[in-house]
């Protein structure tokens, strides 16, 4: 694993950090939301009215706008037992391919949800249930989620071709 001294920052770490901040304030609301309710059920027999959609909309984004930052951080698992022996430089190289193996699915990924937005715009789905909410906008976050996610595997293609034995 690269030693790292300092956060990357940049345009894509900038995006990154952003999309993360919107994650978690999407996952603030849905857990105030479903507290709320909870507490509104219990006390007065009504909840928020669409809770449930209002709390699996939020959740989704939630977690799709951590994706980019741990991708940049790289701090999702990683399996290294089996090649801790081998050279830095060989480590970076088995590094990059699986990094690159992760751009692509997550670009391919970004490209999917994009026409499914374009799609579910123009066809006006909403959710079923109590609010009806349209759908496109959040699939739109979460193609740009994964597009975010795409560039910061690619900011570290470069860093660990580069590595030294």
């Amino acid at each position: 694993m690269t030693e790292q001294t300092s956060p990357p920052s940049g345009p894509v770490a900038l995006l990154a950090r952003a999309l993360a901040f919107m994650g978690g304030a999407a996952l603030l609301v849905a857990g105030c939301v479903t507290t709320l309710s909870v507490l509104l059920r219990w006390t007065t027999n009504h909840p928020i009215r669409g809770d449930f959609e209002i709390v699996s909309i939020a959740a989704g984004i939630g977690v799709l706008g951590f994706l980019a930052y741990g991708t940049l951080m790289r701090t999702n698992i990683l399996v290294d037992s089996f090649t801790t022996w081998l050279p830095a430089r060989v480590n970076g190289v088995l590094d990059a391919f699986w990094m690159l193996v992760w751009v692509a699915v997550a670009a391919w990924l970004a490209e999917r949800m994009l026409l499914g937005t374009l799609d579910t715009w123009r066809s006006g789905t909403r959710t079923i249930g109590l609010l009806a909410i349209p759908y496109w906008w959040a699939i739109g976050i979460g193609a740009l989620c994964f597009a975010a996610t795409a560039l910061a595997g690619l900011w570290w293609m470069p860093r660990l071709l580069g590595r030294r034995s």
